[in-house]
């Protein structure tokens, strides 16, 4: 049956006609999408009688096919764990950071974890052999210069190339639930910095970011010392901020990092001003009360007690069979909340 075409201002473009031809696309290809196929469609339309320059055009299309090829790419192994790994080009195979590569992502894949890296030499095909090809993604970037696809993902089905960074870098982000970050010029410093920047700002999920060295290297160190002495010393970043991330130069830790972080924590939710915490498995009533104890400065009212799924979560179908913790978040330092995570991961595990 043919929708009535919409009222909202995002699912209308004022043309009658229009609106009328959306409404039988999206019925024929939208499936359980309608809200938000409508909503994609009416803003192509919107575009294209704006009166955009050429160039305007060519970004918007060019983009979402980007960004239609890498879902697709990843699609298929959504269910599985990923990690990305960001580090220089440029880094040679001698290069005791290619060797930490090598050696991190070889034992994360041991973990079960499939690696994801920007697909090209250096650092990034060290970490794809690691991983090996079974296990491993790349989402290149066409350059004039260092634009070769590694040996390794060439022609691999899990391969996206890609002529724009921000959406490489969406999807780098996107995909993965962890984080590498070994030395780089750049290129490896932006991805880290707008990896920091989501997760400061809540504009992506708390997950483990992990900045590796090689053994007794400065480059995280004294990048360290940079944002304590001009950052955080000039009010520019908050303390909590220290906690989205761990350095060091050991690969056994930066595993433990990515891995220990989904130790029972599963994801969180935001339902109004309230904070949803879901966990894998149900905590004791005394790790509740030691959580309360600790973590009480961050609750705007009331406490953090245990929650049935919220309207919105119900409504979306959204891991209902989860147990949760459910909070007034009156304080929106996001750093915070990796101490607390780490909590629920610590905390004992009801039988």
């Amino acid at each position: 049956m043919t929708q009535t075409p919409p009222t909202s201002s995002k699912r209308r473009t004022g043309d009658d006609a229009l609106d009328a031809a959306i409404a039988g696309l999206v019925d024929s290809a939208a499936g359980e999408h309608t809200r938000l196929g409508t909503e994609l469609l009416v803003a192509a339309v919107g575009l294209l009688t704006d009166g955009p320059h050429r160039l305007d055009l060519k970004i918007a299309t060019a983009a979402l096919q980007e960004m239609r090829d890498a879902y697709s790419t990843f699609a298929p192994y959504r269910g599985a764990k990923k990690v990305t790994v960001f580090g220089s080009a440029r880094t040679q195979p001698h290069d005791k950071a290619y060797e930490q590569a090598y050696d991190v992502a070889k034992a994360l894949a041991e973990m079960g974890w499939m690696v994801v890296t920007g697909a090209g030499p250096g650092i990034m095909i060290a970490a794809n052999e690691g991983a090996g090809l079974e296990m491993s993604f790349g989402v290149n970037i066409r350059l004039p210069f260092e634009t070769e696809v590694n040996a390794l993902l060439h022609g691999d089905e899990k391969l996206v190339e890609m002529k724009y960074f921000f959406t490489r870098k969406l999807m780098l982000i996107k995909e993965s639930q962890g984080f590498i970050a070994l030395p780089g010029g750049f290129g490896t410093l932006d991805e880290t910095f707008e990896l920091l920047t989501l997760q400061q700002t809540g504009k992506a999920d708390p997950s483990p970011i992990v900045m590796l060295d090689v053994p007794g290297g400065t480059y995280w160190s004294r990048w360290h010392d940079y944002v304590l002495e001009e950052l955080e010393a000039n009010g520019m970043v908050n303390p909590a901020d220290r906690e989205l991330y761990t350095i060091t130069d050991n690969v056994e830790v930066a595993c433990a990092a990515i891995s220990d972080f989904w130790t029972n924590y599963h994801s969180i939710r935001y339902v109004g001003d309230r904070l949803v915490v879901r966990m894998q498995h149900e905590i004791t009533d005394e790790a509740l009360a030691d959580i309360n104890r600790e973590f009480g400065h961050l609750v705007d009212r009331g406490s953090i007690t245990r929650s049935p799924p919220l309207g919105p979560e119900v409504d979306d179908d959204d891991v209902l069979a989860l147990p949760r913790l459910a909070f007034a978040y009156g304080n929106r330092h996001y750093g915070k909340l990796h101490p607390l995570i780490r909590a629920v991961n610590q905390g004992s595990v009801a039988n």
